[in-house]
């Protein structure tokens, strides 16, 4: 059978021309950059070039990049770090503020916390999946420490207006370290302006595996003013690597592959963006010339160019549609196994019927319209049988 690949929200396979640059860290330069010998020091040089490029590509200083073994990991430091900093500050019941429609990873965090005595406040979405401001304002408070964010989410694919929080918050701490602003980039890179001076954020989170970089490595984004006033503490010791953020030795052919992965988008993102923005406007038009019932889930425009997740008047199509030979999703591949409807469908309060029967489509770098046009063929088919 043909198989098609409309799930690169998921995992995107690793362009070629990343490969070839990772390929002499493996066996020819395999030294631990933490050695003081030549083999160690031709790794750490090679780290140090794609900590730089990586820096210049999101407008940052090379030591604000710390890696990670994953976006996941890169979360959990993000928010469990400044929560253990703030504690050893003095801050006893420190509060968090974190939208409704967050990743499993940043969800994931606030909940154990709360046993903690966090205070993890979850701010509502509209039902374009765009975080409510207003709210946000009111939440904040002198007990607040940070604000997360998600740039893009990876379910409905709305753009979320980070720029607009950071002012909000900004505003109300004036010259006080908090809150402070952390917003997970991980579906934005590839299509969007990850400027961090820009955006004004305090901590960003990036993933390799979702650019066209191997899995297995991500980082943090933290500005170097967190690192000098103890404003965030690692939560992996071990080892003074990654500017005493993270311990472990680190994975040099990851990171070689994942500069050269944000290179390569950086370069082509115009573009890319363009011809995709096409293919997602012509899926949605034509899907709903199959079924007067379907519907899209998030905003219709403030979206990524990628990203399609809409409702249709037929049960398991994923399931129907992986039959056919089209791996689609249902939403986020950490809670995947376990389905159920989608915590972000529920938060823009989209019916049970409507969110169990939603699939989630991405498109990336090999999609193409011949191959929408056999997607929308196979959609047919399965929701007329």
């Amino acid at each position: 059978m043909e198989r098609h690949y409309f799930d690169y929200a998921a995992s995107t396979p690793v362009d070629k021309r990343v490969e070839k640059a990772m390929r002499p860290y493996w066996s020819k330069t395999f030294g631990n950059p933490g050695s003081l010998h030549s083999f160690g020091q031709d790794a750490s040089g090679a780290v140090f070039k794609a900590r730089e490029k990586i820096a210049e590509l999101i407008n940052c200083h090379y030591e604000e990049i710390v890696f990670t073994g994953s976006a996941t990991e890169a979360n959990n430091l993000a928010l469990c770090g400044i929560v253990k900093a703030a504690r050893k500050r003095g801050i006893n019941m420190p509060k968090i503020i974190v939208s409704d429609i967050e990743h499993k990873s940043v969800l994931g965090s606030c909940c154990p916390m709360e046993y903690e005595g966090v205070e993890v406040v979850y701010l509502p979405v509209f039902k374009s999946g765009v975080v409510d401001l207003k709210r946000l304002e009111k939440e904040l408070d002198n007990r607040t420490i940070l604000v997360s964010i998600m740039y893009a989410n990876n379910e409905i694919g709305t753009i979320e207006p980070v720029e607009e929080v950071s002012e909000i918050v900004r505003k109300y701490r004036k010259n006080n370290f908090y809150p402070l602003i952390h917003t997970d980039a991980v579906q934005a890179f590839n299509y969007l302006d990850c400027d961090v001076k820009r955006l004004g954020v305090d901590l960003m989170t990036l993933s390799s595996q979702k650019i066209y970089g191997p899995k297995g490595i991500g980082l943090l984004y933290i500005k170097d003013k967190l690192i000098k006033e103890n404003l965030i503490f690692p939560i992996i010791k071990g080892g003074e690597q990654e500017n005493k953020m993270r311990g472990g030795t680190e994975n040099v052919p990851g990171i070689i592959g994942f500069a050269k992965a944000a290179e390569l988008v950086y370069k082509d993102r115009e573009i890319e963006v363009k011809r995709l923005k096409k293919l997602q406007n012509y899926f949605i038009s034509q899907a709903k010339n199959i079924s007067q019932e379907a519907g899209l889930n998030g905003d219709s425009k403030n979206r990524i160019p990628n990203n399609i997740n809409m409702h249709f008047p037929a049960e398991d199509l994923l399931i129907k549609l992986d039959l056919e030979g089209f791996a689609t999703s249902t939403g986020s591949a950490c809670s995947a196994r376990a389905y159920k409807a989608s915590h972000v469908l529920k938060a823009i309060k989209l019916s049970k019927e409507k969110a169990e029967r939603s699939i989630r489509i991405t498109m990336g770098k090999p999609t193409t319209k011949k191959e929408i046009d056999k997607l929308l063929k196979a959609l047919k088919k399965v929701i007329k049988k």
